[in-house]
């Protein structure tokens, strides 16, 4: 499918004029929102994909932490007020925001138990030399 973005390239788009339009699904006519994030493909200069804060989260901060990531080549035209996309079924990727807070917080915590550790093998190594 093509995507007609004669508009979008004749004057050029910065990612906040994206974020500033509704995405709606032209399969059912209903508005999934408004962009959130792009998946970029740097090796090839591209966009992969737009993600779109899935229904439970608020201004894109808190809720469960789903995501809507629309393909690039499901996007059928870029207007002035909203992207139409054709997405047959709508799929959210689901990740659960608290296990990649618990694990950050377990990196951040064996980082400090690493760092103790080290600071009283060094007390107790000067301690030996006095």
């Amino acid at each position: 499918m093509r995507v007609n973005t004669n508009e979008a390239t004749s004057r050029g788009m910065k990612i906040s004029d994206f974020q500033t339009k509704d995405v709606i699904n032209i399969t059912d006519g209903k508005r999934l929102g408004q962009i959130s994030d792009l998946e970029l493909d740097l090796k090839q200069g591209r966009i992969e994909a737009i993600v779109v804060p899935g229904y439970s989260r608020f201004m894109g901060l808190f809720g469960g932490g789903t995501d809507l990531i629309i393909p690039w080549r499901n996007i059928v035209k870029i207007g002035s007020d909203v992207i139409l996309v054709k997405m047959d079924e709508v799929k959210e990727q689901a990740y659960d925001e608290r296990e990649r807070e618990a694990r950050l917080y377990d990196e951040q915590q064996q980082g400090r138990t690493e760092r103790t550790e080290r600071l009283e093998r060094l007390d107790r190594s000067q301690r030996r030399t006095i």
